[in-house]
């Protein structure tokens, strides 16, 4: 299209007014360069980096590769709206596309943790560029590679970054030059229109997958993490036929193995296997089942080797699919709920956990099908955070504790049914393919707008008395914008609310501590 010719710009000269320099412009940059990078300067400057000297020494070796970089601390505006100084490191690459050469403004926010964290990558247009929004660039300008993604000290380096940021860039140009020139104009608008008869662009924001229409009815999840759950949850969901098209987000590194390498021998149907973040485009549900494999040795590492993980992940899906209802089952569940809400920026109602989902239904299943007590089964949930500090509640009816007040026999038949069911809850495991089919029951009830009650993790500001922003399980009302109500129960047994504010109390705290 024209827009990929950059009309205005005359080929080989590149995009203008910041944008490119001609090849012995550069001769001359490389030379000031040199006097320029300061690295005195530069330590004076990253006095609170982690590990400034190696942030130092890669610096130095990017502007001996790229030397038209230059650095300035400045302030950097998170999602949330918090701010930081941060390294910004800005300058021009060199990109050559259909025979022309140009040379593409970015700029590169080092953050306090680099190396071990990746840069913050954005295009830096001047007054008469666009940004031209594609597979690997949304519409702020943010970069969105593989690279980024995988992120791995020693292994990931800026100038590695670099040169993958070129080589996509000369597959698809992020930016175009604006021209006011009527015919620049009506040259893109011929273009627009060939694009539309040749098929290349369908009317109404509609594309095409697999022959198909891919319209407001299509029904798109994509499963991120090829691991023993991310496996199961593909095979539940497409046994229950919840879903169009159900996308395998591979993460892993080499070639493909295990069950991802039998899921691409026995080839299912509407499944597909991919390593790029791209193919997760427009999912109406994305499914978080990774987990990092550091060797971290304290819980609070293990943890934050898991919001490391998703920093890489989560904004990344976020752009490809910005109107999805997340549904994280990686571990912790609340508080990887809780960081996939603050890194997507999505609203609350978007973000759900897991949660006490299965075993919800496990105890309904017992306290109606086991021990027969019919009436009562599907009032009974398990809410709270899951794991041994989980509890039993009723919901419009009074919550229950299996706890027994001290000194005080309690004859209520309701407790001792929740007791026995309790006990025979505890020696149920949770099993990846049980997890799999509870969470093809979750995405069955958003993507058709079942309105059925989960009790999955939601935001609990606000519930018994919780005033701080953590993820617990409750009795959600679930559609396609995800938790539409949560049912709270008509009177709290304060007992039941201590623990849920206790449980509260330790996931904010551990929270607190973690870097986001």
């Amino acid at each position: 299209s024209e827009r990929a010719r950059l009309p205005g710009v005359e080929p080989g000269r590149g995009l203008v007014a910041g944008g490119c320099r001609p090849a012995r412009a550069q001769q001359e940059a490389r030379a000031a360069a040199a006097m320029e990078f300061s690295e005195e300067t530069l330590r004076t400057l990253l006095v609170k980096y982690k590990f400034r000297d190696l942030t130092i020494e890669e610096l130095k070796n990017v502007v001996k590769m790229y030397p038209n970089f230059r650095f300035s601390m400045d302030t950097y505006t998170f999602k949330d709206g918090s701010l930081k100084d941060l390294l910004n490191f800005s300058g021009t690459i060199p990109v050559k596309y259909r025979g022309n050469s140009y040379n593409i403004p970015i700029c590169l926010w080092i953050l306090d943790s680099h190396p071990f964290a990746p840069p913050i990558c954005l295009l830096k247009p001047t007054i008469n560029m666009e940004i031209s929004v594609g597979k690997h660039v949304d519409a702020h300008g943010r970069i969105y590679l593989p690279y980024l993604q995988n992120w791995s000290h020693p292994k990931s380096i800026i100038i590695g970054l670099i040169k993958e940021m070129i080589a996509k860039f000369e597959e698809e140009l992020p930016l175009y030059s604006v021209s006011s020139s009527d015919e620049a104009k009506q040259l893109e608008l011929l273009s627009y229109i060939a694009k539309i008869t040749t098929g290349e662009t369908d009317v109404n924001s509609k594309t095409m997958v697999g022959g198909q229409k891919k319209d407001g009815g299509f029904n798109k999840v994509t499963v991120i993490g090829a691991g023993d759950l991310g496996i199961a949850c593909v095979l539940a969901i497409a046994a229950k036929g919840a879903a169009d098209q159900v996308v395998l987000l591979d993460l892993s590194e080499g070639a493909a193995k295990g069950g991802t390498m039998d899921l691409d021998i026995f080839a299912l149907p509407n499944v597909e296997i991919s390593k790029d973040f791209s193919a997760s485009a427009d999912s109406k549900v994305v499914v978080l089942t990774v987990n990092s494999l550091g060797n971290a040795q304290s819980y609070l590492g293990v943890i934050q080797s898991n919001v490391d993980l998703f920093r890489g992940i989560v904004p990344a899906v976020a752009h490809y699919s910005q109107n999805s209802v997340l549904l994280v089952a990686s571990h912790p569940v609340e508080i990887m709920t809780y960081v996939s809400w603050k890194l997507s920026a999505f609203p609350k109602s978007r973000v759900i956990g897991t949660g006490c989902n299965l075993d919800t239904e496990r105890f309904q299943y017992i306290i109606t099908n086991l021990l027969k007590a019919q009436t009562i089964g599907k009032e009974a949930w398990i809410i709270g955070e899951r794991g041994e500090d989980k509890v039993p509640a009723w919901s419009g009816s009074t919550l229950v504790t299996c706890h027994q007040t001290e000194g005080v026999v309690n004859d209520n038949s309701q407790e001792q049914l929740v007791n026995r069911a309790m006990e025979v809850l505890k020696g149920k495991g949770q099993k990846s393919w049980s997890v799999g089919l509870s969470i093809a029951d979750l995405i069955e009830s958003i993507l058709k707008n079942k309105r059925k009650v989960h009790s999955v993790s939601t935001l609990a500001k606000g519930c018994c008395n919780i005033n701080s922003e953590v993820f617990l399980s409750m009795p959600c009302i679930l559609g396609t914008n995800g938790v539409t109500e949560i049912i709270k129960p008509l009177k709290e047994d304060k007992l039941v609310a201590k623990k849920l504010q206790s449980s509260a109390a330790s996931i904010h705290d551990l929270q607190q501590q973690l870097k986001l």
